[in-house]
Order: C-alpha cells, then structure tokens, then sequence
C-alpha cells in the first residue's frame, strides 16, 4: 500500500493546483498518470448547478460513447414469448421471466444492464429493493424499459451508459480505458456533456456545469475547464 500511496502522490504532484485543464490536455494527462498493473478506466465528474433534494430536479439519462467503454457490458432481459427470442438473438446475456427473478431474489446479480419489456414490468418490480440499490432497475427515461429489446441490447453493448445525478448533485460515469487514443477520449467526454445540456431542468438556474473533473481508476483528479468541455460537445 504504501508503494502505491508513493505512486499517486507523485502523480498527484504533477497535476498543477488551481489549474483547470483543456479536455485533450487534461485526458492525455490521466493517461500518462495512470500507474495501475491492470488497464484503468478513466472516469468523469461533473458537478452541476441543480438540487436533487427536488424531483424536478433529478438529471438521469443514458447516452452511447461513440467510442465505448472498453468494456464489455453483461446484459440480462426480462422479456417472454418472441421478445425472449428477438432478445437471444440480439446477444443478451440472461433471458428470462420469472425464474430470472426468483434468481435474483436469491442473490445473483451478475449482470452489468436490465432490460425489461413494459409487460414484465409486474415481475421485475418486486426487485426493486435489490436492482435499485445497485443501479441496475429498469427505466424507460434510459431506454431499458422498451419493446425494442434488440435495439435496446444493440445499444448497451456499443457502449451506452446511463447518468444520474448524486446526493451532491454530480454525476459520475466511464468514459473509456487509458489505452484509448485521447481523441477518443474527448470525442466520449463530448457525447457525455452534450446529453449532460441536453437533460438540463427547466427548474435549474444559474450556472448549470459548475466543475468537471476526469481521472483513471487510480489517479488523481484533474480539473477540466467547464466551458471548454461545452465547447467540444458543440456540433461544428
């Protein structure tokens, strides 16, 4: 521990203080810090001008990295019938009614993504208490509660990844592996930010993109100008 404690102070001393960063600087940067045995990810907060004490609020979305996670995402349906088939052939992982359920309910939650059809949702509410908690609850604002399970699937594993504002108000997701190229990184971060705006609450006020900071799995945070990270979402 206090090897990898060395690492990151080192790392940590190469990050300028008080310096926010353009986003292609600030990503290569996290690559070149990144000191872990194993490829890390690099990871993305945003903290944003709203209060999700209020439902109004609450920013929850999904959107597909144009470049992926670099991660390959498990992913479980709940559907039946020719949905359970259409589902199995769009490459879900776990396909299943209420056997997928019972199993659930008794532990098993290996799977990265739920999808459900809107007639099962009967049985996946009863897994509220164990799928919510993990972030893994169905939900037709991010896709994942639909008829369309083959472009729901299709998605998912092309890298969608859904967002939902904290307790403080930030989001926190992936964005790729420090082995991507940095304009990959960028490209990520831009479709990020741009469905960020684009979910934005009628109820929020004043400054919307208050901070963003992007780091790998192991590395110290680095401060990306907010403005220049709207920038790069802008189409040219």
């Amino acid at each position: 521990m206090a090897k990898e404690g060395k690492r990151y102070l080192e790392a940590m001393a190469r990050v300028e203080k008080g310096r926010q960063y353009d986003p292609e600087e600030a990503l290569a940067l996290a690559k070149e810090l990144a000191h872990a045995k194993f490829v890390e990810t690099v990871d993305v907060a945003v903290r944003l001008g709203v209060d999700p004490r209020h439902s109004d609020q609450v920013v929850r979305g999904a959107v597909v990295l144009p470049h992926g996670t670099g991660r390959t995402q498990r992913v479980a349906v709940f559907a039946k019938g020719d949905k359970a088939k259409e589902a199995e052939d769009a490459g879900a992982d776990y396909v299943g009614g209420e056997e997928l359920a019972e199993k659930i309910q008794g532990g098993w939650t290996d799977f990265d993504v739920a999808v459900a059809t809107p007639d099962m949702m009967g049985v996946v509410g009863r897994l509220g208490k164990i799928l919510g908690p993990r972030g893994l609850m169905p939900n037709p604002k991010t896709g994942t509660v639909t008829f369309d399970v083959k472009n729901a699937i299709q998605e998912i594993k092309a890298g969608k990844i859904e967002f939902r504002t904290d307790k403080a108000g930030i989001i926190h997701a992936p964005i790729g592996k420090v082995n991507f190229d940095t304009e990959k990184l960028v490209q990520n971060l831009a479709a990020l930010v741009d469905a960020l705006v684009k979910a934005k609450p009628a109820a929020s006020k004043g400054t919307y993109i208050k901070s963003v900071t992007v780091s790998s799995t192991m590395g110290p945070g680095i401060q990306v100008n907010p403005i220049s990270a709207q920038r790069i979402s802008m189409p040219v």
